[in-house]
């Protein structure tokens, strides 16, 4: 892995490192105050250069970075980072936005765990439609602008409550005699979040309903507290994914139907948009409008079988005894002496 810059490195005689805030195998993110701009603090994104400098295609993937950071630094958004600046130094690039004060939702999943709590559904649906929000505005831009790493540790709390999507990937390089792109700083996503079509790599296809898995994905670990069962394990034992209510029965069961939808394994039976998501996720009943409707395969009959089951399990508790005891009356009746006459 690539040294990361010392505390005190100016970048463009502008932005001096004060902090490592993050480092993965995509690169780093860095506190910064701006030297122009008295009092004012950024998160700069670096991109390592191993992950651009493939042979012969440096000059494409830069191209492809400055592209990129010129779509994100048009957007303004009030749940989405401001991105203000975007520049090449020393065979890096670099990514300046707004630096976003406050936790990130892993941490206040972990210190709910700590207190043995879950946290409150009514808060983590407020977050979830303020997500929705941003995420509505990406997927409609021109062309749709697609966030890929979508968790917990992704989205900040600021002090006024207001959440912010962090953490966007940039550069995608584009393949010798190839039309399509692969994404290289980011879209692989991470593991427990990741949809099965996001494992494509340069084959897989990803639209707005790969974020949207991983939305359903983050909102089952705010509310269960743990991370869901990954998409390729769930593909390899099926009925590994337990439902949400198992683990938290405080959930509304409309809010697990719309977690399992966003979490079908096939884009086709997902919410159509975050708007279907959204509306799933503040009804008390899913609508019967056609807009409305998930399509359903066996994966979604069966879930529809262990949400009824857990709605009624008195009903058909009562139902089973009866059952029993009627065979019972039959089994025996014929051993039972006869009535005198």
């Amino acid at each position: 892995m690539s040294q990361t810059l010392s505390i005190g490195t100016v970048l463009r005689e502008r932005y001096m490192i004060t902090d490592l805030v993050g480092q993965g195998g995509m690169g780093a993110v860095y506190r910064a105050d701006d030297l122009r701009l008295a009092g004012r603090v950024c998160a700069v994104k670096e991109v390592l250069p191993e992950l651009i400098s493939v042979p012969g295609m440096e000059e494409q993937a830069y191209e492809q970075f400055y592209r990129e950071a010129s779509t994100l630094a048009r957007l303004d958004h009030p749940n989405l980072p401001k991105v203000s600046d975007f520049f090449q130094e020393a065979g890096r690039a670099y990514l300046v936005m707004d630096f976003v004060a406050g936790p990130d939702l892993r941490q206040l999943i972990e210190d709910a765990r700590r207190r043995d709590a879950f946290l409150e559904e009514a808060e983590v649906i407020g977050w979830m439609d303020q997500l929705c929000d941003a995420l509505t505005y990406l997927h409609t831009q021109e062309p749709p602008v697609l966030h890929r790493d979508i968790k917990p540790s992704n989205i900040k709390l600021t002090p006024r409550g207001l959440v912010k999507l962090v953490d966007f990937g940039l550069v995608k390089l584009l393949q010798p005699d190839e039309t399509r792109t692969v994404t290289v700083v980011q879209g692989r996503g991470t593991v427990a979040y990741t949809p099965l079509e996001q494992y494509g790599g340069d084959t897989g296809h990803t639209d707005a309903r790969s974020d949207i898995y991983a939305l359903g994905a983050t909102l089952y670990h705010l509310l269960t507290g743990q991370a869901p069962a990954d998409a390729k394990q769930r593909f390899l034992k099926p009925g590994s994914l337990i439902p949400p209510r198992d683990i938290n029965p405080h959930i509304s069961p409309h809010v697990e139907r719309a977690i399992l939808a966003a979490m079908a394994q096939h884009p086709d039976d997902r919410p159509a948009s975050v708007e279907v998501l959204r509306q799933m996720l503040r009804s008390r009943e899913i609508e019967e409008s056609p807009a409305f409707q998930i399509p359903r395969n066996s994966q979604t009959a069966e879930l529809d079988w262990i949400i009824a089951l857990r709605a009624h399990r008195g009903l058909v508790t009562a139902a089973l005894l009866l059952t029993m005891a009627a065979l019972l009356v039959t089994l025996w009746s014929p051993l039972l002496p006869a009535a005198p006459r």
